[in-house]
């Protein structure tokens, strides 16, 4: 199996990144490409994860996170929207981004000690992968998504 690579998101990813998509059962935990692309600004960094040349998935880093949550402090990460798209699923993406994260952060984001998470109650599988890369539960629920309770979950750097 080739490794997979994360970076920063560049303007050359821009037109794989625009078709990128989940399914429609999907689409109530991460969004459309359209809605997640919005928030991109100073704080929010749009990352890829590539196989070779080709953009398999997608997520942003929070800068901002720990202003925004009383459950995460200043130097804490947020991890946003990250999916693997529709086309590429079942295939181990997910599993090996999120194995990677830790290392990239840790380089790419010196001076925070922890990235933290929010996964939907109803999205097991997504809860399971990121355990399996390192997250843990801490046990409490974030009470304020759209599409229900999430489990908030947080790894250190």
């Amino acid at each position: 199996m080739k490794e997979i690579e994360i970076q920063g998101m560049t303007p050359a990813h821009l037109p794989q990144v625009a078709e990128l998509s989940v399914a429609t059962e999907q689409v109530k935990f991460v969004g459309t490409m359209a809605e997640i692309l919005v928030n991109i600004d100073h704080a929010v960094h749009p990352h890829v994860i590539l196989d070779g040349d080709t953009v398999v998935g997608f997520f942003l880093i929070d800068t901002q996170y720990g202003h925004k949550y009383d459950f995460a402090d200043s130097a804490t990460l947020g991890l946003r929207a990250f999916f693997i798209d529709q086309r590429y699923q079942g295939k181990g993406y997910a599993r090996r981004a999120v194995l990677g994260l830790k290392a990239f952060l840790v380089s790419a984001y010196p001076g925070f000690h922890q990235i933290v998470l929010t996964v939907n109650c109803k999205n097991p599988a997504a809860r399971h992968c990121y355990e399996q890369g390192g997250f843990a539960d801490t046990h409490a629920l974030y009470l304020g998504g759209a599409a229900g309770p999430q489990h908030i979950m947080s790894m250190a750097l």
